[in-house]
């Protein structure tokens, strides 16, 4: 009995290593965002399309890990919106969003060439993207935000309102289903949210600033496009919101998802299912 123990305990690592695959593909799909101006996750306008490539490392069949990049696009409008108040402030942006991230992937069900071929699974890790939101102007010129410190960012009477950065970290967490398809191609359909560390994707965070102190130290288009309301019929063109009063929720930093189908190659069986695959001896093998 010790020598059959002995013999098991012996082979383990060899078993695991017959586990472990690579995976390298594309995805596409979908994208939305979340936030200041845009108080619904699965909101009926807005999806712009994306695009990515991944790796993955699967220690066992239950277990990897996983590495990307996406490119997408995220865009909002108060004009969309079905909170009045929000209609009234009239604000929209657009950005592009680079992201790059990693993340520890576990499927529910042991997908291998010898198991499962489906599989249901869930992930969740770390990243970073970029992003630069802009707007279009009052000609309808293209204005990036970032500059402009829309709510007094960089202005010397608003010590805490500090310019906020290009690049920010982002949690990426989700799931989907797994199918392996003969034993070259891995297919995937998948949603996954985006936690950001930033409140600005939208460029919509805090309060209002005084107008007229945001028109001299950051110019009168700064000013024009804090708050938009004057365009909007039936509002007082000439009315703006008093100093502090709320222009976005500070407490909720901005969120944005993918929905998207993934296409890989199995690295294991690329053109022979024995290819980099060591088996365990019969006798480890389940009985059927």
């Amino acid at each position: 009995m010790k020598r059959i123990l002995l013999s098991l305990a012996l082979m383990l690592p060899f078993c695991t290593w017959a586990q472990m695959h690579h995976e390298i593909g594309l995805t596409a799909g979908v994208s939305n965002y979340y936030g200041d101006l845009q108080n619904k996750i699965f909101a009926d306008y807005g999806y712009k399309p994306m695009g990515g490539i991944y790796y993955k490392y699967f220690m066992s069949p239950h277990v990897g890990i996983r590495m990307g990049f996406n490119f997408t696009q995220v865009t909002a409008g108060d004009s969309l919106s079905d909170i009045q108040v929000n209609k009234y402030r009239n604000l929209s942006f657009a950005t592009a969003i680079a992201e790059c991230y990693a993340a520890l992937e576990l499927n529910l069900l042991p997908i291998d060439i010898n198991r499962m071929k489906v599989t249901p699974y869930i992930f969740g890790g770390i990243g970073a993207f970029y992003y630069d939101p802009y707007t279009l102007g009052l000609k309808g010129e293209k204005v990036f935000l970032r500059p402009l410190g829309t709510e007094g960012q960089g202005v010397p009477n608003y010590p805490d309102r500090k310019t906020y950065s290009h690049v920010s970290a982002c949690f990426p967490f989700g799931g989907g289903l797994k199918f392996l398809i003969g034993n070259t191609l891995v297919v995937t359909t998948e949603i996954g949210f985006r936690y950001t560390n930033t409140d600005y994707l939208d460029d919509v965070s805090k309060s209002y600033v005084n107008l007229d102190t945001l028109a001299k130290y950051k110019g009168k288009q700064s000013a024009d496009l804090s708050y938009r309301g004057g365009s909007v019929p039936g509002a007082d063109p000439d009315y703006y919101p008093d100093y502090k009063f709320q222009r976005g929720d500070s407490k909720s930093n901005d969120w944005y998802w993918f929905g998207n189908v993934g296409i890989a190659v199995y690295f294991r069986a690329f053109g022979n299912r024995r290819l980099g695959y060591i088996h365990c001896p019969r006798f480890f093998k389940p009985w059927h």
